[in-house]
């Protein structure tokens, strides 16, 4: 019997002194839950009579589980009786969101799953894992910059490629996200599941290549449609075959919250736009002011800006080759018209909660906010939605042709990936534009906020060299803007953003940004020689080599050979930096070749200057140990000039073909090849 219950009152007697004590404002707070009874049962009913009828239901997850505090996911996954984790190793998002995806398909399976982050895990608990019955680790792995593994996954891949601990009994699987365009495609992928099986573990399904080059939606539901059935066959389970689609994050508005209290765009840390204070990184960027923003180019009808960022009193540190990152914000027009076709309101103060409280990530982005800052500031409203989207868009179509249409893209059958291929990647059709031509989907504006990916920052190379300006970061950058096949016209996020902050009057304007350290470096030794190879914006980082080059040269060091193959479309149009490299060649510091490709009948392009040097390719490279840099288009340029690197070497060095490319790897490993280069 409890001791703070008096022995002597029967239950009946409880009852009747709580009654007898109640006061007049327990009395209108029982009259208000009545009311909204009422309304729940009756009015709210006759409201749901009219929306689209609903084949299966989205419904939140329901997990009653407790909290762990701790990094130990292999508690978390026994209080919750679940037996599948996936861990993601995300630079952009896009492997953190296929985790989720797959861990929510988990319950169809008889497996109840969690998504987890490597870089807050003890991974070293994957050993445990054998002791949850049928249980399995997934592994959604990006692979960054030269084949290295995204920083949340950089410990973990550490821990298993130098430890060698006994993994037997581990159930694993492991999809890759990659790019074929770039030299290390899925490496950290292929090396995971390898190394994986090396130490013991049980691989129970092929790994799975994603190439974003390609279509890497349809290579993951490709992938995990047979993963699926492999798990179930490995473990003896049978699938649900029922899907249902689940809300991850449930909506909490609250108008009665402090307007101090609510996120306006910040990163992570609340105010930390108004309180500036160091450290500065990804979750807590600088507020450079913009003392330059003006055009490169002279003509042509394209834009190029030359931006000039004050880092002063930061304590930011760069070397040139880093890269800086800037947070954009979406355009006005965009945030509002979604809006509008979610029939929002738009400053409405609300929260997303994770569902599942073992989670360690709370909201899918700082809460509480209002729908205006969410679209604005967190969420990417410009992406190619993915299937998933799709789906899950459909069960908010009143038309039952829109929601067929819908549904069917995001099938895995080849009429249903012909056209989402079709209708929205090569349309490239947004979030906008679909809800704009499926006039009967209207979800609601909360929903869209949790099946949004988060707005990721943008890349520059700098140009510039902190020798020269340690207080300023500089960066170029093309203006995005295309026409659609739909007739839209569709403008890039970052640079529309940037373009838009134009320097006039006192007060800069002001934009977040940190630095990114690279590998992209200068040799230590300044006499040794260099060969830069980079057409259009990819001269960015050798602007700032030279620069260091010359600075150097200007104290009195020897500094070695600087060639650089710069190549644009016209020498009177898009020639960036044209007066500046001209005086650096006049100065001795710089040996330029220029290819302007329409500037005479037959296209000229740095590939043709590169194979009529081919002699002093070779001194450079093979006599006098030189460095290899290129920068700019991964798919076509970056790719050309990797052969005829290997065509030179392979002919000035008297090597095969097969030795020729070993020499070039061997260059890359000892950091005398190197690529900034993108897709």
């Amino acid at each position: 019997m409890d001791n703070n219950t008096p022995n002597s009152s029967s239950d009946a007697e409880v009852a009747s002194e709580a009654f007898m004590g109640m006061g007049t404002l327990d009395f209108i707070i029982i009259g208000v839950i009545a009311l909204g009874t009422v309304w729940y049962f009756f009015l709210r009913k006759q409201k749901k009579e009219d929306e689209p009828i609903r084949t299966y239901s989205i419904q939140p997850t329901t997990v009653t589980t407790a909290v762990s505090s701790d990094n130990s996911f292999i508690k978390k996954l026994k209080a919750s009786g679940r037996s599948l984790v996936v861990f993601y190793g995300s630079q952009t998002g896009t492997a953190e969101e296929f985790a989720g995806r797959l861990a929510k398909e988990g319950i169809r399976y008889q497996m109840k799953g969690m998504v987890a982050d490597p870089e807050e895990c003890d991974m070293e608990e994957l050993l445990q894992l054998k002791n949850i019955e049928k249980s399995l680790a997934v592994f959604c792995l990006a692979t960054y910059g030269e084949g290295d593994p995204t920083d949340n996954a950089m410990e973990f891949y550490e821990w298993i490629t130098n430890g060698d601990v006994d993994m037997s009994g581990l159930n694993y699987a492991v999809f890759g996200l990659g790019n074929k365009t770039y030299e290390h495609y899925n490496k950290v992928a292929i090396y995971v599941d390898k190394r994986l099986e090396e130490l013991g573990a049980n691989r129970v399904f092929e790994a799975g290549m994603g190439d974003d080059d390609a279509n890497i939606e349809d290579d993951f539901i490709t992938w995990k449609d047979r993963f699926w059935p492999a798990v179930c066959d490995h473990f003896g389970i049978e699938g649900s075959g029922e899907e249902v689609l689940m809300r991850q994050y449930r909506l909490l508005e609250q108008p009665d919250v402090q307007p101090d209290r609510i996120y306006k765009g910040e990163i992570a840390r609340l105010h930390s736009m108004q309180n500036q204070r160091p450290p500065f990184d990804a979750k807590n960027p600088f507020l450079a002011p913009i003392r330059v923003n003006k055009e490169l180019h002279k003509g042509g009808g394209r834009s190029c800006m030359h931006i000039e960022l004050d880092i002063e009193g930061s304590k930011m540190r760069y070397d040139a080759g880093d890269h800086a990152a800037l947070y954009p914000i979406n355009d006005t027009y965009l945030v509002n018209k979604l809006g509008e076709l979610c029939n929002a309101e738009m400053d409405t103060v609300f929260s997303l909660i994770n569902t599942d409280t073992d989670s360690s990530k709370k909201h899918p982005f700082p809460c509480p906010t209002t729908y205006r800052t969410a679209l604005t500031h967190y969420l990417e409203i410009t992406a190619i939605p993915r299937t998933h989207i799709l789906k899950e868009l459909a069960e908010y179509c009143s038309d039952d042709k829109d929601k067929e249409f819908l549904r069917e893209m995001a099938s895995i059958t080849p009429e249903g990936k012909k056209k989402y291929q079709k209708w929205i990647q090569d349309a490239c059709r947004n979030i906008v534009h679909i809800l704009e031509d499926v006039k009967s989907c209207k979800p609601p504006i909360d929903h869209v906020c949790e099946l949004l990916p988060r707005l990721q920052p943008r890349y520059y190379s700098i140009s510039s060299s902190a020798k020269l300006h340690p207080t300023n970061v500089h960066i170029t950058a093309v203006l995005v803007q295309y026409e659609t096949p739909t007739g839209r016209i569709n403008n890039g996020v970052a640079t529309t953003y940037l373009k838009n902050k134009t320097v006039e009057g006192e007060e800069p304007p002001r934009v977040p940004v940190f630095i990114r350290k690279s590998q992209f470096r200068l040799p230590n030794k300044p006499e040794i020689p260099v060969i830069m190879v980079g057409p259009g914006t990819g001269l960015a980082p050798f602007r700032g080599f030279i620069q260091e080059r010359q600075f150097l040269r200007d104290e009195g060091k020897t500094v070695g050979d600087t060639v650089l193959y710069f190549g644009c479309r016209k020498r009177s149009q898009d020639f960036i930096y044209q007066e500046e490299l001209e005086k650096y060649v006049q100065s001795g510091v710089l040996n330029l070749k220029t290819a302007f490709s329409r500037d005479q009948a037959e296209k000229e392009y740095v590939s043709h200057l590169l194979e009529k040097d081919e002699d002093l390719i070779w001194d450079i490279l093979g006599e006098r140990k030189g460095h290899f840099y290129i920068c700019g288009d991964a798919k076509n340029m970056a790719v050309d000039v990797r052969n005829i690197l290997v065509r030179i070497i392979s002919k000035k060095g008297n090597m095969s073909e097969t030795d020729a490319q070993q020499y070039l790897k061997k260059m890359e490993t000892q950091k005398r090849y190197s690529a900034d280069v993108w897709s």
